[in-house]
């Protein structure tokens, strides 16, 4: 009899202790979980951001390009900027009088491993003529032709060439121009005459 009022008195002390627990809230675990699962309502924070602040696509330079200028001054600027890049005259191609400038043949790039890409800034090489290109050069033609005594239109046209050493010798392929070349040019013609670059370009 004693040990049965023992084992019942042992039972109800368990459950008075056990009680409290079972309904009791455990504040500390349950704002573990809810700082866990909180959701933004959509639309709002940073998000995905597709190139907000990237820098402004540069904008394509007209060709041929309207300056307000005289036919001999930009001749001049013309053959100034030719010297400046390290392009000769070629004298015997070009036709002054009637507002044409050709240079000789500028080589811009020398060497096996750059010449591919940098080839691939100025003309198309397509995989078919991708084949070991060792140099790359371009012939400028510039003309100026008067639009009214204060004013011109200038084109300028390059002919690209890329060049390959084979077992016959170096042999130069005519590739399409890009435009890249001529932009270039272009850009430094115009700075050179009006102390600014083109709209929307920087130096």
């Amino acid at each position: 009899m004693m040990r049965l009022l023992t084992i019942c008195l042992v039972v109800i002390f368990a459950t008075s202790i056990a009680l409290p627990q079972g309904k009791g809230v455990d504040k500390q675990s349950e704002r573990v979980r809810d700082s866990g699962t909180t959701r933004l309502p959509a639309g709002t924070g940073r998000g995905i951001d597709f190139g907000r602040d990237r820098t402004p696509e540069t904008p394509p330079i007209p060709n041929p390009y309207r300056l307000g200028a005289r036919r001999d001054v930009i001749m001049n600027a013309v053959q100034e900027v030719m010297r400046d890049q390290r392009m000769i005259l070629d004298e015997a191609a070009s036709r002054p009088e009637e507002g044409i400038l050709v240079s000789q043949p500028f080589t811009f790039i020398k060497g096996a491993v750059v010449s591919q890409s940098e080839l691939g800034r100025y003309a198309a090489v397509s995989s078919t003529t991708s084949r070991g290109w060792t140099r790359g050069r371009y012939t400028l033609t510039v003309e100026v032709q008067p639009i009214d005594a204060t004013s011109a239109n200038v084109s300028v046209n390059a002919k690209i060439e890329g060049r390959t050493d084979g077992a016959t010798g170096a042999e130069w392929t005519t590739l399409p121009s890009l435009g890249t070349a001529e932009e270039e040019f272009l850009a430094e013609l115009i700075t050179k005459i009006t102390g600014g670059p083109p709209p929307g370009w920087t130096r």
